[in-house]
């Protein structure tokens, strides 16, 4: 029963590591994203401010 507890703990710590590190890349995808977007807007944001 022991061994059992042990492997579902590794597997548990693999898999929250992965989450983990998706998070990460998400939100510096969504971060960067972001800052590129105040910097070069889109075409729908250059239409407005030129009217």
């Amino acid at each position: 029963m022991l061994l059992a507890a042990e492997v579902w703990h590794w597997w548990i710590g693999v898999a929250l590591t992965g989450v983990g590190i998706l998070v990460g890349i998400g939100l510096l995808g969504v971060y960067l994203s972001t800052v590129t977007a105040q910097k070069y807007p889109g075409r729908k944001y250059r239409r407005q401010s030129d009217l």
